[in-house]
């Protein structure tokens, strides 16, 4: 049973539409149920955390989310609109961008080259004048640099703008993989599990940087980290064996007795185990 905690609307007035809404998701893997009636409600301009134990559904909720998994039954909307058969081409077209658990950088292509893949969606030119280096196609290329080079500077890595994925150090790759992800102006940004392999310095860095992002985008972060997700959301959707045990604001989240019961019965699993992850 879904705790009953606070609720803040979605922003634009009362009764406004939500920026993303998922209702009653389910997901079934063969006889694996891994999201069993799932709703999440996204506010405009708000930082959504999405947590659990291991296996609770965020991945798979965050690939329907974005189209890469087709659930069994519930629906989808975007700012009141139905989504039916969202797939993931669609995303840039509705104002959304998600980073992944890894970097998923092209390892033949500088920094800057990476981002400038996400920076698409704001191409003028089209194949053919690219192709024949017509010069409005060269003008468009240094738009869309001009453009990868600020969102790379947003994240701190303006300068690894010339260098190839594989000289980077992870932390720096991340950064590389969220500027790509921030250049296409997304209103709806998922991030997953964007503090994975980051040092301290880093996570408070990367803190202060989705505080920014929130204040003209929808921010959306699957992660492990709860010092993290306490610090920069607003509200947070717990998950447990594909369910949602508790909604709410970080502090009614950290009283929930629900939540405590689900990570106590992770910790309790890790130790009958031998402590291993």
């Amino acid at each position: 049973m879904t705790s009953a905690v606070h609720q803040p609307p979605a922003a634009g007035g009362p009764g406004a539409a939500p920026a993303f809404a998922v209702e009653d998701v389910t997901v079934r893997f063969g006889g694996l149920t891994a999201l069993d009636a799932v709703s999440l409600e996204l506010g405009a301009r708000e930082v959504h955390g999405v947590i659990g134990p291991n296996g609770a559904g965020k991945t798979t909720l965050l690939n329907v989310c974005c189209g890469f998994q087709r659930p069994d039954s519930g629906t989808l909307s975007r700012a009141g609109r139905p989504l039916a058969a969202l797939a993931p081409h669609q995303l840039v077209d509705l104002g959304i961008a998600r980073t992944l658990q890894g970097v998923g950088l092209f390892r033949g292509l500088t920094a800057l080259e990476n981002v400038m893949v996400g920076a698409d969606r704001h191409r003028r030119a089209g194949f053919l004048a690219a192709l024949l280096g017509l010069p409005r196609a060269e003008a468009d290329r240094r738009a869309l640099a001009e453009r990868a080079r600020s969102a790379l500077a947003e994240v701190g890595a303006a300068d690894v703008a010339d260098r190839l994925p594989a000289a980077l150090p992870y932390p720096v790759r991340k950064r590389v993989a969220l500027a790509r992800a921030l250049v296409a102006e997304p209103e709806i940004l998922f991030l997953d599990e964007p503090a994975g392999g980051l040092g301290s310095d880093d996570i408070d860095e990367l803190a202060g940087l989705i505080r920014r992002l929130a204040e003209r985008a929808t921010v959306v972060l699957v992660e492990h980290h709860m010092d993290l997700v306490m610090a920069v959301c607003d509200r947070i959707t717990v998950l447990d064996f594909g369910r949602v045990i508790a909604v709410g604001d970080p502090a009614a989240v950290q009283d929930d007795p629900a939540v405590a019961a689900a990570y106590l019965g992770e910790e309790s699993a890790r130790g009958d185990e031998g402590g291993t992850a």
